[in-house]
């Protein structure tokens, strides 16, 4: 007779069993929810373990993103702690809602969920599929996040650098080209940072909103339309990466567009929403060729998804030789790697900014912009740049966060030109499709993971996004440079409002809502 957990845990209810495992686990409740380890209120009276329901957040059953499995669901409210004190999401709009299932895919339920319940939408028979079908010719990269997450899969340490693995675990696999996202992380900053520097000169919007992050993008469209002109309209690097292998890439290698098909490694799922964006399905790729049928990106994969991948195939990642990616879209700098903290993309662009501006590489402090690296919450810093004087930069990582920067830009009390919001606590390193080391996320594990993309950005000759070959090489030999006609039709983007979809609830200059 099969059982479900919700069941079994229900059986086990008053007869301290649960409760003395939570004591021997030491799981026990601290008062910090978004970094140090923490239990739903309802099983912290461990003398008493029949907890009322506390229920959990709503999907919607088509979501590309996420999904629940409801056996194993026991609805112990650690989802909905964390999309409202964390994200700010569940709780902070008015009842009832139409039309949708307010969510901005971060995935972050799935990282705090106890029994594994809430998880991707898993792809990876049709990644399996795709490898076996001769007619694609299929493309794998992975994201600068999951080469120092990935490991733990596998039993290796926390932080542990896998990047070689990965190119290696690629071939195994059966995938036709292994490539890097890194190249086009370096490709986001040289547009983005280009469009910085047109705003600041020019009197654009300012300030100027990263916007590589899909959850954070959604959640402007939902509870700050008003605000979408201050997003970057530069695409995320998978957002860049899918349009540049199926167009210059393509051209290069003599590859019938139509065949390709992309499987990208991340550590977000919420790329699996972005890459269905209508605006990206029919998107830059379609239009160049005048052929519907040919989507900027395809399949998406996040860390766990791929881990499961390779065990199904048997191939012994952690033993695996390190390898190398294959040239061409596969360089990338220092500053590119540490897209994956929070905290690097806002490093990385300033450091071209300065270069665009002064015609002089940045100085060894922009190398080691130590202002805006770290956990604490939101981080404000400054830059003198030569001719541009000085400019201030906001970082902030969490969604609770950024919804107290938006305050201040709504309300006309900042004082910054440039905001970098990751929705995940810690960043990429810790999005919501990375392994689950510890339950619920702890800042140890993202401070390991972040640490060692540091470690990895300063033993790099190569740091500065701009500096890159291959990028210098695009440009010369296909879109000319940064915001030209052809990088605007490949490389950048648009945003809608969703505000017709929800009732922002009112809170103060906190993020708070008024209960």
């Amino acid at each position: 007779m099969s059982i479900s957990r919700r069941r079994f845990i229900s059986m086990l209810a008053g007869t301290g069993t649960v409760a003395a495992a939570a004591t021997l686990t030491g799981c026990r409740p601290v008062s910090d929810p978004s970094g140090a380890g923490w239990l739903p209120n309802q099983y912290r009276d461990q003398s008493n373990f029949k907890p009322p329901v506390r229920g959990r957040v709503a999907f919607a059953p088509d979501d590309p993103a996420i999904m629940r499995d409801d056996e194993k669901c026991i609805l112990c409210g650690q989802c909905i702690e964390a999309c409202e004190k964390v994200q700010s999401v569940f709780g902070y709009y008015e009842l009832p809602v139409f039309d949708d299932f307010i969510c901005v895919h971060c995935g972050q339920c799935s990282l705090w969920c106890p029994t594994g319940s809430i998880r991707a939408r898993n792809q990876v028979d049709e990644v399996l599929a795709a490898i076996n079908d001769p007619n694609y010719v299929v493309v794998a990269q992975p994201s600068p996040a999951t080469r120092v997450g990935l490991g733990e899969e596998f039993g290796l340490p926390a932080g542990t650098w896998v990047e070689g693995q990965l190119a290696t675990s690629m071939k195994e696999a059966g995938f036709d080209y292994a490539m890097d996202i890194n190249f086009s992380a370096d490709l986001t900053i040289t547009e983005e940072a280009a469009e910085l520097v047109q705003r600041v000169t020019t009197g654009g919007v300012l300030p100027q909103f990263t916007s590589c992050c899909p959850a954070w993008v959604k959640f402007v469209e939902y509870y700050y339309p008003e605000l979408i002109p201050h997003l970057s309209s530069a695409r995320s690097p998978i957002g860049m990466h899918g349009p540049v292998i199926k167009t210059y890439f393509a051209e290069k290698e003599g590859i019938d567009p139509e065949k390709l098909l992309t499987v990208t490694l991340t550590p977000c799922v919420a790329k699996k929403f972005e890459i269905a964006r209508p605006e990206f399905v029919n998107g830059a790729v379609a239009k160049y060729y005048n052929n519907e049928n040919i989507k900027d990106n395809d399949i998406i994969l996040c860390a766990r998804e791929y881990a499961e991948l390779l065990r199904k195939l048997d191939i012994d990642f952690a033993n695996l030789p390190e390898g190398k990616f294959d040239p061409l879209c596969s360089q990338g700098s220092g500053g590119g790697l540490i897209f994956g903290n929070t905290g690097g993309v806002m490093e990385a662009a300033v450091r071209t900014a300065y270069y665009y501006i002064t015609g002089e590489q940045p100085p060894e402090h922009l190398l080691h912009f130590e202002d805006v690296r770290g956990l604490k919450g939101i981080k404000k810093a400054s830059v003198d740049i030569p001719g541009a004087g000085t400019v201030k930069v906001a970082v902030a990582h969490g969604l609770l966060n950024a919804r107290k920067l938006c305050e201040e830009v709504k309300r006309g009390t900042c004082e910054f030109q440039f905001m970098e919001v990751m929705a995940c606590p810690g960043g990429c390193i810790s999005g919501g499709g990375q392994p689950r080391t510890a339950v619920p996320p702890q800042d140890w594990v993202r401070q390991a993971r972040i640490d060692t993309n540091y470690a990895k950005d300063a033993s790099y000759s190569l740091r500065n996004c701009h500096d890159n070959p291959e990028i210098q090489a695009f440009y010369n030999d296909f879109a000319e440079k940064p915001l030209s006609h052809v990088a605007h039709e490949l490389l950048h983007t648009h945003y809608h409002s969703r505000g017709d979809k929800v009732t922002p609830k009112e809170v103060d200059a906190e993020g708070q809502y008024k209960k």
